[in-house]
């Protein structure tokens, strides 16, 4: 039967849309579901901020009644504006290893960008640098994370069949927890508190982390993230958005503050409990028992696993020692609550600054995943 690619246009679709993945992959052992209520939000026009500057239009392929694949195409324009590109993105792709389903689905894509005057196409991509991103090429016997994407391996032939070529690369590393804390790291914590007058802060609640530090949080994110691939500013709606997201689920303990003399905000370490385990048990669905499982791994009987979801100092400090603080701070929670390892997510493979902190762990540099891109 041939393909034939549908719009998504009903609220219906959207919903195959998701599910799609979940059922391309309910046998896959290292497949990690998003949670099916963020992926809505996040793909709804009305309920993500990031469409005060995106456009995107959803496309199934479908084949004698039944999905075999999907794909998001996209462009946003602010960051089109900030690294002076003509360039839409996809994202959200999945198929079965048929060549003329991918060869239907990335033609509805390019001709969606063609048809906007856009010259190039990059993917696999979000919205923003804080959606999932970068198509697996490393590591595909690896558990995935609630953050990246988990593709099969054929997915990189077709790309690469299509013309698709290589824009960067990102590399994760896991990471052992040590026995003891870094006597060099205490060190220099000292030294930069003496030198540079910057502490640790500690927050009581998170409505007391929301109220002194939950914008701030987000603007350091934008300020450090600047040079960064593909990366546009967060705006205030979509700082708002994550700061009901992600806050109410974060361990305090988890959580690494630096300020200034002024109590102002200047390097910041993010790590969460994984929810690998929670979301596959939870099968990506809050009911009618995933919450059990995903409030169990949150505040329970958490994982001995993190992800270490962000790390951000401001330019001015980089290089200055903050990530030492950072470090020497969270190492003294980690070892307290007993973690093993903790997965870095990606990382740029040029960002040698990030990389080079992971010198004093154990570390496997255990996948990587790539941007691919193509002149239209």
């Amino acid at each position: 039967m041939p393909v034939t690619i549908v719009k998504v246009e009903t609220n219906k679709q959207l919903k195959e849309f998701v599910r799609y993945g979940y059922r391309l992959y309910s046998d896959c052992p290292y497949y990690v579901p998003e949670l099916y209520e963020d992926a809505m939000n996040t793909l709804r026009k009305d309920r993500n901020a990031a469409f005060e500057f995106c456009e995107a239009d959803y496309f199934l392929a479908v084949r004698d009644g039944k999905t075999v694949g999907r794909i998001a195409a996209m462009v946003n324009r602010s960051a089109n504006e900030k690294w002076g590109q003509n360039a839409a993105r996809f994202g959200w792709v999945d198929f079965i290893d048929d060549t003329e389903v991918v060869d239907a689905l990335f033609a509805a894509a390019e001709g969606w960008a063609r048809d906007r005057g856009l010259t190039e196409i990059q993917g696999p991509l979000g919205f923003t640098d804080l959606d999932r991103e970068g198509l697996l090429i490393e590591g595909y016997d690896r558990m995935g994370t609630m953050s990246t994407i988990y593709n099969y391996p054929y997915y990189v032939t077709h790309l690469e069949r299509l013309g698709y070529v290589k824009d960067v690369d990102w590399v994760e590393y896991l990471l052992k927890v040590p026995d003891e804390k870094w006597e060099k790291a205490e060190r220099v914590a000292a030294i930069v508190t003496r030198k540079f007058g910057l502490k640790v802060v500690k927050c009581k609640s998170r409505s007391e982390l929301a109220k002194r530090y939950g914008e701030s949080l987000f603007e350091l994110v934008n300020e450090s993230y600047a040079p960064l691939y593909g990366f546009s500013p967060l705006t205030k709606r979509q700082i708002d958005q994550f700061i009901k997201m992600y806050l109410p689920i974060i361990d305090l303990r988890l959580i690494s503050l630096v300020v200034d003399k002024d109590d102002k905000l200047v390097a910041l370490g993010v790590s969460i409990y994984s929810l690998a385990d929670a979301l596959r048990k939870a099968k990506g669905k809050m009911m009618p028992f995933g919450w059990w499982y995903l409030l169990k791994a949150l505040f329970i009987k958490q994982p001995k696993r993190l992800d270490f979801l962000l790390v951000a100092v401001k330019p001015e400090y980089q290089g200055q020692g903050a990530f030492a603080l950072i470090f020497n701070d969270l190492l003294e929670s980690y070892m307290k609550l007993g973690i093993v390892d903790v997965e870095s997510n990606p990382e740029l493979e040029t960002n040698t600054k990030v990389q080079s902190q992971w010198n004093n762990f154990e570390r496997e540099q255990h996948k990587r995943r790539r941007a691919y891109k193509k002149g239209l």
